[in-house]
């Protein structure tokens, strides 16, 4: 593996995760945070992928806006007020 220069916070970081034995290693740091971003980069592709399923499904079965719901339901509203006058 290529040696991994870290900013002089992240180095602070990595070596004193080391000396308090959270980690074997700074390698270990390193392979800790690496497998950090592979579940956030998998989650932000799941998450995208539900997004655009619910996009597709919203195009298939019909959909409104919230703007449109919002104006629905203020319409029905004052239909309410105006039939209890």
């Amino acid at each position: 593996m290529d040696e991994v220069s870290l900013p002089p916070d992240l180095e602070h970081y990595a070596a004193s995760a080391v000396v308090e034995g959270r980690y074997r290693d700074r390698s270990a740091v390193v392979a800790a945070g690496v497998a950090l971003l592979r579940e956030r980069d998998a989650a932000r592709a799941s998450f995208l992928a539900s997004v655009l399923a619910a996009e597709e499904e919203a195009d298939r079965k019909g959909c409104v806006s919230g703007d449109e719901m919002l104006t629905r339901v203020r319409a029905r509203l004052a239909e309410k007020h105006s039939a209890t006058e």
